[in-house]
C-alpha cells in the first residue's frame, strides 16, 4: 500500500487546492445538517421523549435512571440523554442542545469516510465519497432529527473506522483498541452496537483465502486486549447501575435492570411489538430512501464484483460487513428504516474508487438528471394543485400541517427547476447539490418555525395556560411527552404507562381537593362520556389530536371512561 499524500500534495477536485475543497466542503455540510437548530422543539415521534429525559436528569440529578415524568423510562440506555444534558449545560438552551448530538455525529461520520477513503484510494474519490453520503437522502434527514440512531451511526463509523485502520492500513493496535472501544460505546448507547465487531467476519475470510491489500498482524493477546477494551464503555455504564439497585433494593429499579437487559435487546429483536415487515423491506429502503447513491448500484455492483474477483480486501471487508448487517436485521420481524442506517457510510467508502469514473459517464449523470427533475416537478405540480385547487388529499394534509406548507413546497419545486434547467445533464451532479442545499436551507430556515406550533404542542400548551392563568395547576390525562415537555407553569401528572381509565380516576380525585386552583387537560378520547363537553373548553388540535381542559364542575359524577389505547406519534 503507498503512503498517503498529505493534503498540500494531494490532486484536488474542482479547485487549485484540496485543502480549501476540504474546508469549503465541511462549511457546506455544518450548514445542510445544521440550519434550522434553534428553531424549533424537540418533535415527534422520540425528540420529546428524549429531551424530557435529559430535562429531567438536569433538574433532578437522576442519571443512572432516566425518567419520563414521575415513572422510570427503560425502553433505551441513557447515554443518548447524556450528551443532550450535556450540551444543554454547555450551551444553556434546549432547542439548541436537543440536536448537537445528532450534527456532531453526522460530522464526525463524513470526516471519518473522507479520512479513510483518502488513506485508501485518494483525495479526489474520497471527497467524492464524503458528498455522496452527505447528500442521501436518509443520511441527511436522520442527522437533521434528535434521535438516538443517528448517534449510534456515529460510534460505529467510529469503531468501522479503527478496525479497517488496522485490518486494512495496519497493523495500527491502537486503532484497533479504539474500533473495540467504541463498539461498546455504541452497545452502551444502543445494545447492537455490537454490530461493528462483525467486520472481523469478512476480514477472516479474507485473510484465510489470502486477498490482497490486507494488513497481517500477529499477536494473539492483543487481539485480546484490544476485544476486552470492548467492555470498558459497557461496564462503565453498567456496573453502577447494577450496584445502585441493589443497594437500595427499589423494586422499580430492580425493574429497570430487567428491561433495559433483556426487554430492549433480545426479546425485542426475537419477538417484537410492531413495525412487521417482509424479509425483503431493507432493499426497498436502500432503493427509496437511499437515493441518490442508490442510483448508482446498477453501475457498482459488476464493478464491485470484478473487484472482489480480484481478491482486493479493501472492498470485501465494508461490503461484507454490510451484507451482514442487513441479513442481522432482515430476520427479525419488526424491522425499521433506521436500523440499516449504519451501513450508509460503509456502502459511501465503498463506491468511493468507483465514482470519479461513474460520474463523468452520461448515463450516470442522466439518471441523476432525471431523479432531481422528478423530484422538482413533482413538488411544484403537487403544491400548485394544492393551492389552487385545494383537492381532498390536500385537505388531509392540512389536519396535521400549516397551509402555509404549499409555499414551501411550491418554492422548493421551483427553484429545483431553475437548477435542472441551468445545470443540465452535463453538470447533473451539481444540479443536485444545489437542490439539497435548496431543500434542506428552506427547510430549516422557513419550515421549522412554521410546523413548530403544532409538531411540538407549543402552541397548545400556550393556549391551555393561557386558559388556567398563570398560578392555576394543569393536571395531564393521557399525555404525550411533547406536552409535559412544553407545559408552562406549574403542572402535574398521572403516570404516563397506566392505563387511562386509571389515570381518570387518579385525576379527577386530585381535581376535587382543590377545585377552584386546578384544571385537566386531557386527550378527547381518555374523556370518553365521563366529561360535559358542554362545559369543558376545546384547547385545539396537535400531533393529530384533539385536546380539552375542563374544571371539577364538567365532571359527570359516577362516570368511569373505558380502557383506551393511543397511536404511536408519527414524524
Amino acid at each position: 500500500m503507498k503512503p498517503c499524500l498529505p493534503l498540500s500534495r494531494a490532486r484536488p477536485l474542482w479547485l487549485r487546492d484540496a485543502r480549501w475543497e476540504l474546508l469549503l466542503f465541511g462549511v457546506f455540510a455544518l450548514l445542510l445538517l445544521g440550519l434550522g437548530i434553534g428553531l424549533r422543539d424537540p418533535w415527534p415521534s422520540d425528540e420529546p421523549r428524549f429531551a424530557l429525559v435529559a430535562r429531567l436528569m438536569v433538574e433532578h440529578g437522576q442519571w443512572l435512571f432516566p425518567h419520563r415524568g414521575h415513572e422510570l423510562y427503560p425502553d433505551k440506555p441513557p447515554i443518548f440523554m447524556w450528551l443532550q444534558a450535556l450540551a444543554y449545560l454547555v450551551v444553556g438552551n434546549w432547542r439548541v442542545a436537543f440536536l448537537l448530538p445528532s450534527l456532531a455525529a453526522g460530522l464526525v461520520a463524513l470526516a471519518l469516510v473522507y479520512d479513510l477513503a483518502r488513506r485508501l484510494w485518494n483525495h479526489r474519490s474520497a471527497l467524492l465519497a464524503a458528498t455522496a453520503l452527505l447528500l442521501t437522502i436518509h443520511f441527511t434527514y436522520q442527522m437533521r432529527n434528535a434521535q438516538i440512531d443517528p448517534l449510534l451511526l456515529g460510534w460505529i463509523t467510529l469503531a468501522n473506522y479503527g478496525l479497517l485502520r488496522h485490518l486494512l492500513l495496519g497493523p495500527a493496535w491502537r486503532w484497533f483498541a479504539v474500533g473495540c472501544f467504541f463498539a461498546g460505546v455504541g452497545v452502551a448507547t444502543k445494545g447492537v452496537g455490537v454490530l461493528a465487531l462483525l467486520m472481523l467476519i469478512p476480514y477472516l475470510f479474507a485473510r484465510r483465502r489470502g486477498w490482497h491489500r490486507l494488513a497481517l498482524p500477529v499477536g494473539g493477546w492483543r487481539w485480546a486486549g484490544g476485544l476486552a477494551l470492548f467492555l470498558v464503555p459497557i461496564l462503565g455504564w453498567l456496573l453502577p447501575m447494577l450496584l445502585t439497585a441493589r443497594a437500595d433494593g427499589d423494586p422499580q429499579h430492580a425493574a429497570y435492570v430487567q428491561n433495559i437487559l433483556f426487554g430492549q435487546t433480545v426479546h425485542r429483536y426475537a419477538t417484537p411489538s410492531g413495525h412487521f415487515h417482509s424479509p425483503f423491506y431493507f432493499l426497498g429502503i436502500i432503493a427509496a430512501d437511499w437515493l441518490p447513491l442508490s442510483l448508482l448500484l446498477p453501475w457498482a455492483l459488476p464493478a464491485w464484483w470484478r473487484r472482489l474477483k480480484r481478491h482486493d480486501a479493501r472492498f470485501l471487508l465494508p461490503l461484507g460487513w454490510i451484507v451482514l448487517i442487513v441479513l442481522f436485521f432482515s430476520f427479525s420481524p419488526g424491522k425499521r428504516d433506521v436500523y440499516i442506517l449504519p451501513a450508509l457510510p460503509m456502502m459511501a467508502l465503498a463506491l468511493a474508487p468507483l465514482l470519479p469514473g461513474l460520474l463523468r459517464r452520461r448515463d450516470v449523470r442522466a439518471t441523476v438528471f432525471g431523479l432531481t427533475a422528478l423530484l422538482s416537478g413533482a413538488l411544484t405540480l403537487a403544491a400548485a394543485l394544492a393551492l389552487h385547487r385545494h383537492p381532498a388529499w390536500a385537505g388531509r394534509i392540512e389536519q396535521s400541517l400549516d397551509p402555509q406548507i404549499w409555499w414551501l413546497l411550491l418554492s422548493v419545486g421551483v427553484a429545483g427547476l431553475l437548477i435542472v434547467a441551468s445545470t443540465r445533464v452535463r453538470r447533473a451532479p451539481l444540479g443536485w447539490l444545489l437542490f439539497a442545499g435548496v431543500l434542506w436551507g428552506l427547510y430549516g430556515l422557513w419550515g421549522y418555525p412554521m410546523l413548530n406550533g403544532d409538531r411540538s404542542a407549543y402552541d397548545v400548551m400556550a393556549k391551555a395556560r393561557g386558559i388556567a392563568g398563570p398560578d392555576a395547576t394543569i393536571g395531564l390525562l393521557a399525555w404525550k411527552e411533547q406536552n409535559l415537555l412544553m407545559a408552562q407553569g406549574p403542572v402535574a401528572e398521572f403516570g404516563f404507562l397506566k392505563p387511562w381509565p386509571q389515570q381518570y380516576a387518579d385525576a379527577i380525585t386530585w381535581l376535587r381537593q382543590a377545585p377552584a386552583q386546578r384544571w385537566i387537560f386531557s386527550l378527547d378520547e381518555a374523556m370518553g362520556s365521563c366529561v360535559d363537553r358542554h362545559h369543558a373548553i376545546h384547547v385545539g388540535h396537535a400531533n393529530r389530536r384533539e385536546w380539552w381542559m375542563f374544571r371539577a364542575d364538567a365532571v359527570i359524577p359516577g362516570c368511569t371512561p373505558g380502557a383506551g389505547t393511543d397511536e404511536d406519534d408519527t414524524p
